[in-house]
């Protein structure tokens, strides 16, 4: 007995015994060996890490309006646990709901969206959640909305006899979002940030770096309940705010183009519609528009992801009769256009095709001229094909930049697709058909050209980058020229051309966006569209367009409009109708808007009174010369001395507008100086060095406010300076006109015309 004890001691003795040694040892490897290790895990479990959210940059206009910027919001949490402890489950589903909704269609599907979320269980369904949150609809909500949440919380709290204090299981909690206040104003320049916080879409996207800035942190000790302890080793960085971007566009300018694609939306219920309206003289971009639209504020209610597209620089299209500009200015520069020369309209053969004017019986023989008023594409076949030539054709396309990107500093740029291989693809492609694909923005920067003196610019939409603390500029981007496509010469003749598309009342077809306020130079296009899954054109789908600029003196806007596939009923001819009641109110609020005069002192008569006629003026006296313009309603100014006329600009026959000056020399051009230009527009200069066979150069814009002649004979070279119609009246004073030449009619010269103008 005794044994059994000693050895049952001696068993319990011998194991606590190894426990100990096993313990101490434990002891040991925790405190000696491993105790760094575990102490720095203490430590991070001591430590609180903070991210400091750095404040998003806003995007604002040309004139620091905002378009873009960060902005309180708020997010509806649930706990579900606590809403079916008080029984309230339905009475906050439908308050939430109606708060909530965005339409009332989508209230049915809101509500029971709402009830899951408030009688949501935990993932093994022992029990109600304790926490979740409503999204979309509950997740970033404005302040309106969330005191209105407030207002349902109060509501309950007071049916259930509960304090002002006492939670009912909705939570509001206070967080950030991107804002957007003009709502569909600019979206899809803009584009969104999503819920996360994430760039999405458009600029917000493009510039995502230089908007976010850069996080913060904030690091110090806590104990087991979370309270900074006393001493703690604090770590601050602080948070770099996004800086702010100041776009080129004019949120005015903005308004005037969306405004008016909305009533042609409503009218005529196109597939889309695009817009873009710029400086022609710098390409810098007022204003780009499309429909459908859509509100980045509510982005996730968009189910068509068309919707987002910007199809001003992502979509290609056939450009019809508006790239006949291509053409026509090609043609000029390389002295291919005689506008008063005839041919044959109605149809013309390109080895074995056929190709034919929208009418297609013709107008029988006509002018060049009458050709480009009309739109017939068998002039512009005779000109691009048969005079110019393929292979110039192609090097002019090019120069023009439609084989490439324009590389404006916008996402999702796609270029323009030029493949003509055979002769009749050359052919089509003098009319913007066929195998000549482009984009708005190319067709946008190729009529800037003609509008700014023949300089292909860069189009951007981004002005500066700001500092959002002092508001000064950290990075600036100037108009960049990519290259001279044409002479100034040619370009201001092909200005000339096209304004007379627009005013000629009988035949022009951009008649319909004459303005009596200011003189317009624009073209119209109607391109028939192949369809999915076809390999010939519709007969009754069309990309209807209209590209122009104004005042065609000193062009300050260019607006291209676009609209794919219109409710025509079929019936082509109503194209015409389509943009140009929209061109004429986008320019017409823009002009005024900038301050631009009008020229409603000198308003242009009708096409019977406004065409006309340019007499032989040659062999005949200074007086007999007076007389008969004084007769047909032209301006004439008379230079050197002689018994009679020698030389006359334009040649007799020529139709011209009764605004367009005639000159007259009694002497040899090369005999005589060139006269005073101060005070005349870059058209009126142009015309009157090409009379005296003077090299023209010029710099800045608008009216002429200095001249510098050098060299001699057929060598002499004049530069102009150049400044806008507000500086002019200050420049022009400081000259003395020269005071030979006078005009006999009594139309005004355009001199005398813009310093009757008025600002309105």
């Amino acid at each position: 007995m005794t044994k059994k004890i000693k050895l049952r001691s001696l068993l319990i003795g011998g194991f606590f015994t190894l426990l100990f040694v096993v313990l101490i040892s434990k002891v040991y490897w925790i405190q000696v060996v491993e105790a760094s290790w575990l102490l720095g895990e203490a430590e991070k479990k001591w430590e609180t890490d903070k991210v400091i959210a750095p404040v998003r940059g806003s995007i604002l206009d040309r004139n620091n309006k905002v378009l873009a910027v960060e902005a309180t919001s708020y997010t509806i949490a649930l706990n579900p646990k606590m809403i079916d402890g008080y029984h309230i489950a339905e009475n906050v589903t439908q308050g939430l709901a109606e708060i909530l909704k965005e339409s009332d269609v989508t209230k049915p599907t809101l509500v029971n969206k709402i009830r899951e979320r408030a009688t949501k269980m935990k993932p093994d369904g022992s029990d109600f959640a304790v926490y979740t949150e409503i999204r979309n609809e509950g997740w970033k909500i404005e302040k309106e909305k969330a005191d209105q949440v407030r207002a349902l919380i109060s509501e309950l709290q007071t049916k259930l006899k509960l304090n002002a204090k006492a939670n009912v299981g909705i939570n509001i909690l206070e967080d950030k979002k991107r804002y957007y206040p003009g709502e569909t104003l600019a979206s899809h320049i803009l584009g969104y940030t999503n819920k996360e916080g994430e760039a999405a879409l458009g600029l917000e996207l493009k510039l995502d770096q230089t908007l976010k800035g850069v996080p913060g942190m904030l690091s110090y000790e806590k104990d087991g309940k979370g309270v900074e302890l006393p001493d703690s080793k604090i770590n601050f960085k602080p948070a770099q705010d996004g800086n702010n971007v100041r776009l080129t566009i004019d949120k005015n300018i903005q308004f005037y183009l969306e405004n008016a694609l909305a009533k042609v939306n409503d009218k005529w219920h196109p597939k889309s519609l695009t817009a873009i309206a710029v400086d022609p003289q710098t390409m810098e971009i007022l204003g780009m528009a499309n429909t459908p639209t859509f509100n980045p504020n509510t982005y996730w209610t968009i189910k068509d992801q068309s919707d987002f597209k910007n199809n001003a620089v992502a979509s290609r299209y056939e450009p019809g009769s508006t790239f006949k500009l291509v053409t026509l200015a090609a043609a000029v520069e390389e002295g291919l256009f005689n506008p008063n020369e005839m041919y044959q309209s109605g149809s013309i053969k390109v080895e074995d095709r056929e190709l034919h004017d929208h009418n297609r019986v013709g107008w029988g023989k006509i002018s060049f001229l009458d050709g480009l008023k009309r739109s017939s594409n068998v002039a512009f076949v005779k000109l691009g094909y048969e005079k110019l030539t393929s292979p110039k054709l192609k090097e002019y396309i090019n120069k023009f930049g439609f084989d490439q990107k324009t590389n404006i500093d916008m996402p999702n740029e796609v270029s323009g697709l030029i493949d003509m291989k055979y002769p009749s693809e050359f052919a089509t492609a003098t009319y913007g058909q066929g195998k000549v694909v482009v984009t708005a923005i190319q067709q946008t920067a190729a009529y800037a050209a003609m509008a700014n003196g023949g300089k292909l610019m860069w189009p951007h939409i981004v002005k500066d980058i700001v500092d959002p603390k002092t508001g000064k500029s950290i990075q600036s981007f100037a108009p960049q020229v990519v290259r001279q496509v044409v002479s100034e010469k040619t370009a201001s003749l092909v200005s000339g051309y096209l304004e007379q598309v627009v005013s000629d009342q009988e035949i022009g077809t951009g008649k319909l966006a004459f303005m009596e306020d200011y003189r317009v130079a624009g073209k119209t296009g109607t391109a028939n569209l192949v369809l999915p899954g076809e390999k010939t054109y519709s007969t009754d789908s069309w990309v209807i367009s209209f590209i122009g600029y104004a005042p065609v003196e000193n062009p300050r806007i260019l607006v291209t409009l676009i609209a794919d596939q219109p409710d025509l009923g079929g019936n082509y001819h109503l194209g015409g109708q389509v943009l140009a009641p929209a061109f004429k109110e986008i320019v017409g609020e823009s002009l005024q808007y900038m301050g631009v005069a009008s020229n409603k002192q000198t308003k242009m008569v009708p096409k019977e009174a406004n065409k006309l006629t340019v007499p032989n003026f040659t062999d005949v006296t200074a007086e007999s010369a007076k007389a008969t313009a004084k007769e047909s309603g032209l301006s004439l100014e008379v230079f050197g001395k002689g018994a009679k006329v020698v030389d006359q600009f334009p040649k007799a026959g020529t139709e011209i507008l009764s605004t367009q000056r005639i000159y007259v020399a009694m002497q040899t051009v090369d005999e005589m100086p060139l006269p005073n230009l101060v005070g005349r527009s870059l058209r009126d200069a142009v015309e009157a060095c090409s009379f005296f066979k003077v090299e023209c150069q010029t710099s800045g814009e608008g009216y002429v406010s200095d001249q510098a002649t050098t060299g001699e004979g057929e060598g002499r070279s004049v530069t102009l300076q150049l400044k806008p119609l507000s500086d002019k009246s200050s420049t022009a004073s400081s000259s003395t006109p020269t005071p030979t030449p006078t005009p006999t009619s009594n139309t005004k010269t355009e001199a005398q015309r813009s310093t009757a103008k008025k600002t309105p």
